[in-house]
Order: structure tokens, then sequence, then C-alpha cells
């Protein structure tokens, strides 16, 4: 390495330790279905799921009515580095700026006559996929179905001329207009079919029929449109709503999860799952604890972590069984003596995890505080957040209206160095 390249890295090095030490200033950028003044919001419109891509490129949201809207970065064809930037002297935005792309209903609601129950459209998470071809792929579940969904980009083309005439004449002297965009087709007898094409609905005919076929000449108008379509629909595999899905760092399966199971599913098969995690107990008065989240590590395609209504974290290995009943590691934080109260274990319970790019950390959240746990030390977490520590004092009001039951999601930026999660009047950020 030349003695330039040392002090271009060293350059940079310390640029990046310099806007580290730099606090970032959060501010409101863009905002997307601002309502009018007055205007009512409705119900079906309210988010229910929202994730970027890997990339940052590409913004999805769920709501409440079974869509999904697909945003996408306006300059995320600039593929340059920073540094090949600002070595052409080349301004970079401030902040990224996201256009609306396309629209697709995702579910509808169903009817379970099994059970007699009512499924509701809404999304609870939506996961991208690997890309392919420049089509965006990416999964969605509402409680009982996932759909792997397929967005690409395709050519409109339309007729402009026909080789038909304007105007005809018929054996009894009389003309009929025949439009630019009809179509039609000859048949048995030397006459003409309109069953083919006819956009207006007002061509009209000679009684003698025409005889001769009618076809484009010019085609114009190549308009580039963003075609979703349903490759896989994964139905009929959970008893209990689907609480997460995950997709793994081979590119081919994914994992969704509901309270009691764990199932892992190939993109390409839709009929079979394999069942790799069961706490159903044999009597359901035994049951304990239940599932609430599940996360495939980000680069080992073995590994996965799974939380729990008791507050903990098992990261399992699927080289060991098929059915992994047994944990490699059991992720826990015991409780201080003389702590415990009826409370404890509602507001212990895992809500949320996220493991960060690294692969080395997870990031956790209950209903007080947000944990970060180093997979090397399974005795407790290596820094804790206390979010809602205000709190505590009205655990009594929030049990009885039902609000201690709420739960919170939580991401870490793709750098590692910042933490955000939700509250009910705020958005926590924190840097690590």
């Amino acid at each position: 390495m030349s003695s330039d390249d040392r002090a271009e890295e060293a350059a940079a090095a310390a640029e990046s330790a310099q806007q580290q030490q730099q606090p970032l200033e959060w501010r409101f950028a863009q905002v997307f279905g601002e309502r009018a003044a007055g205007e009512d919001v409705q119900e079906v419109d309210i988010i229910s799921a929202i994730e970027f891509d890997k990339s940052g490129n590409h913004l999805a949201t769920g709501d409440r009515g079974g869509r999904v809207v697909l945003f996408e970065r306006m300059d995320s064809g600039d593929s340059a580095s920073r540094k090949e930037l600002e070595r052409q002297e080349y301004p970079i935005a401030r902040h990224p700026e996201f256009r609306y792309r396309t629209e697709f209903q995702s579910h509808e609601p169903e009817f379970d006559y099994l059970k007699s129950l009512e499924i509701e459209e809404k999304i609870n998470k939506i996961k991208w996929c690997q890309t392919a071809n420049n089509a965006l792929f990416l999964l969605s579940t509402n409680d009982k179905t996932i759909k792997y969904w397929k967005v690409q980009e395709k050519k409109v083309k339309q007729v402009s001329v026909m080789n038909s005439n304007t105007s005809r004449s018929s054996d009894n002297g009389s003309t009929s207009s025949m439009g630019t965009n009809s179509c039609t087709a000859l048949l048995p007898n030397g006459g003409c079919s309109e069953k083919l094409y006819s956009p207006n609905n007002n061509v009209s005919f000679p009684p003698g029929g025409c005889t001769s076929l009618r076809l484009p000449v010019v085609v114009t108008g190549q308009d580039l449109n963003h075609v979703p379509r349903c490759r896989r629909v994964y139905a009929h595999a959970h008893d209990y709503h689907i609480n997460s899905i995950s997709n793994n760092s081979d590119g081919e399966t994914f994992i969704s999860a509901d309270d009691l199971r764990i199932n892992l599913w190939n993109l390409e098969i839709s009929n079979q799952s394999f069942n790799i995690v069961d706490v159903k107990p044999a009597n359901m008065e035994d049951l304990t604890e239940v599932i609430t989240c599940a996360e495939f590590h980000p680069t080992h395609c073995n590994t996965l972590a799974y939380s729990s209504s008791k507050g903990t974290i098992r990261l399992i290995d699927m080289r060991q069984s098929a059915l992994c009943d047994s944990h490699a590691k059991l992720f826990e934080e015991h409780d201080v003596p003389g702590s415990r109260s009826f409370f404890t274990e509602i507001i212990a319970s895992v809500s949320d995890i996220k493991f960060a790019r690294d692969g080395r950390h997870i990031l956790s959240r209950d209903y007080m505080t947000l944990k970060l746990w180093d997979l090397n030390m399974d005795s407790r977490p290596v820094a804790t957040f206390q979010v809602h520590e205000y709190l505590r004092p009205k655990l009594c009001d929030l049990y009885e209206n039902d609000s201690i039951f709420d739960k919170f999601e939580c991401c870490l930026s793709g750098d590692g160095l910042r933490v955000a999660t939700g509250s009910y009047r705020y958005i926590l950020i924190l840097t690590l």
C-alpha cells in the first residue's frame, strides 16, 4: 500500500470519527398521504407494517386494509460511492427523498368456516427478498396467510393507427365510421367480428359486413408501469396468528412464527413447510409461555433466534436436529431479589428482536426497556435503555385498560451505531 493510500485512509477514518462525535440533527424531511384539513382518518388507511430493503433505496408499507404501497429513492440510480462523489465535487444530498412507485391489494378479508373465525386483511409484517432481473420481491402476511410478491417494470404498448378506412360505403350507399383504435377479425363467411378489441364500444359496421382484416400498423406510447404479481401463497400452516416472518441469508428459505410454532418454508414451495420449533405442551393447561418473535441470523443460514413472553431469547442451531427443542444459548436477565411483583412477567415479555448487521448483537424490546445483547454473553445485556420508566407508578391503570399489553418494535441502523424504538408520544433514537 502506497503512502498516498494510507494517507487517504487515515483522513477518511479521522473524518468518520469526527462525524460520530458530532450529534446528529433529526428533523422532519418528507411525508406521504397527508390528509386535508377536517378529513377523518379511515381505519383501513392506518399503517400497520413498514420496512426498508437492505439498500435503503426502497420502502414498503402495509395498512389495515390489506394494501401494500411501495416507494423508491429518487437518487437511487447514483451508484457512486461517497469518496468518488467528493472527488467529482458533486454535492451530496442532505437527506434522501422518496417518491411513490406503486400499490396493490395484498390480502382480502377471509372467513375460517372450521373455526368460525373472521380473518382480517390487515398486514402484520413485510419483508424484502433478494432482487433479481431488476424486479422487486417481498413477503407480506396477515394473521394466517403469507404471500410472495414480484413487482416488475413492464412497457405498455398502445395502438395509435390501424389499417382501416375512416369511412366505408355499404351496398345501400350508407356510410359508417370506424375508429382508429378498433380491431376486427374475419369470420368464415367473409364477415368480421368486433369481439377482439373495441375500447370505445361505439364502432358500427355496415350491414353487409367487412371483407378485410384490420390490423394495427403503428404502435406507440411505451410507458413503464410497475406490475405486481403474486408468485406464491403460503397458507394453512398456522393454527394461531402469525406474529413474525424472516428471510434467510441463503435467499431460498424463510421462517414464519405464531404463538406456539415456527415453520421453515422454501420460497418456491407453497404447499409444504417444516416445523422446526414447537412449544405446544401436551396439555394446554401447562402452557407457561408463548413465542413472540423470530428472526434469522443475518449471515449464518443455520442460526435463528426467537423470543418469548417470559422475557427470554433463545438461539438455536438447525444443524443439531430437525425439531429444535433444545437451544444453543439462552439469553435471560435474572430479577433482583425482592423486586418481583404482579406485573413483572407481563412487562418482561419481549415484543420484538432484531439482529445487528454484524451478527454479533441482538436488540430486544419489552414494555419498559430496550436491551442490547452480545451473543458471547448470555447472562445479562451489555446495555439497557429505560423507555417507559415514567409509567412504572401507573402500571395498575395500564393493566385495567389493557395498555400494558401493547407491542413496540425496535431496529438498528445499517452501521450498527444507532438504535430506535417507539413509544406513545415519541420515537426514541439512541447512539451506542
